[in-house]
């Protein structure tokens, strides 16, 4: 397993240096401008990566050590399953959380869990038998040993109760993401708690991992029918490794294409291909408020951190505020588009991530929820040192 572990890092520090200068695939550029009301933006979404915006969500911020309480709340309150679809789950207080609440569900409620095994260490030792003694049904997704592509991992990070209430954002299930991002010890990360259609797309998505892993299809039930009501436009999109151009780098490329006014980005690990970096530097240069929150010396990965550093100073010079994290580990994957469009998830801005990992993203097209998220960034800067000509 460590021999795995280490060759799989390897292949992942080799990726990050090569897949700009890859001669296999060309870089993808959207050729068209983007609305960003909501109808025109919503068909335009549809369009790139396959879902569109849809009415009746409710959505809130949960955000570093508060998702574990939120979704052991959840958990709790469960009438009929509960499914859980993450990269990383290992042994320690933040588990335990979620271990506590599945000991005290109501009888009769299905617990399904996929993870990752590159991202949860031990986790069939430490953490696996409690989930079994809970009566969770557990599965490994793509087990090193018998995969063919080491670096295709699932960095999905998903939990949904009922088909009713979802999460998902940056968060992993350790202790890393316990307390509340500005002490060195809990790493700053955004998470994002909805109700509403964008449920079923994420329950469709861990039912998807699920039955790569081995697992059944889910019973009718976990697929409830949501109420026609107002409330925000959102949508959920998942992204699957592929040769040529996954949906995480299409939703980017719209996203950030839509901006006239603002575009306010947040992303833990920050090697983007030539074409999203020079669709920045082209929006600042439009006069668009242009911002990257990155981390700083506290962070993961020294690989990204250095690739982040050789792009400062034309970011800068094109007019890009360039911030980076203090206090702690900043995981984030924000982004805020003009007055009104908003996402959080998984998805960073480095070649893995929109090449070769199962990721997802919620997008919402609300102004209250993008000031929201707009304010929460702007919270974090006040924490990050501004990088200078």
């Amino acid at each position: 397993m460590v021999a795995i572990c280490i060759a799989v890092a390897a292949a992942l520090a080799f990726s990050v240096h090569t897949w700009r200068a890859s001669e296999e695939r060309e870089e993808f550029r959207l050729a068209s401008e983007i609305p960003t009301a909501a109808e025109g933006f919503s068909l335009a979404l549809y369009q790139s990566v396959g879902v569109a915006l849809r009415p009746g969500h409710e959505v809130g911020l949960v955000s570093n050590g508060a998702v574990f309480d939120a979704i052991a709340r959840e958990i709790r309150s469960a009438s009929s399953s509960v499914h859980v679809d993450v990269y990383i789950w290992q042994k320690g207080a933040a588990s335990d959380k979620l271990l506590a609440a599945l000991a005290e569900r109501k009888p009769g409620v299905a617990c399904r869990v996929v993870v990752d095994e590159l991202g949860s260490t031990n986790f069939d030792d430490e953490v696996r038998p409690a989930l079994v003694d809970r009566g969770c049904d557990v599965r490994i997704f793509r087990p090193l040993a018998a995969s063919d592509d080491a670096v295709a991992r699932n960095h999905r990070k998903l939990v949904v109760v009922d088909g009713r209430v979802a999460f998902t954002g940056g968060f992993g299930i350790k202790d890393e993401w316990l307390g509340d991002g500005v002490t060195a010890e809990g790493w700053r990360d955004t998470n994002i708690s909805f109700t509403g259609p964008a449920v079923i797309e994420a329950q469709q998505a861990i039912a998807e991992n699920w039955q790569e892993s081995g697992g059944a299809l889910f019973p009718p039930e976990a697929f409830p029918l949501a109420a026609e009501k107002p409330g925000p436009l959102a949508a959920l999109v998942t992204s699957t490794g592929a040769p040529t151009v996954t949906r995480a780098e299409r939703l980017m490329h719209l996203v950030m294409r839509a901006a006239t006014k603002r575009l306010w980005i947040a992303n833990a690990y920050f090697v983007p291909p030539e074409s999203i970096l020079s669709l920045m530097k082209e929006k600042a240069r439009a006069g668009v408020d242009v911002r990257l929150l990155v981390p700083g010396k506290k962070t993961d990965s020294k690989i990204s951190m250095g690739s982040q550093h050789m792009e400062y100073g034309s970011l800068v010079e094109a007019g890009i505020r360039t911030f980076e994290y203090e206090p702690s580990m900043m995981h984030a994957k924000t982004i805020v588009a003009d007055d009104d469009i908003a996402v959080v998830g998984s998805i960073n801005l480095e070649p893995l991530s929109l090449g070769k990992l199962e990721e997802d993203a919620l997008v919402v097209h609300d102004r209250a929820f993008a000031g929201e998220l707009a304010r929460s960034f702007e919270q974090d800067c006040s924490h990050a040192r501004q990088i200078q000509r």
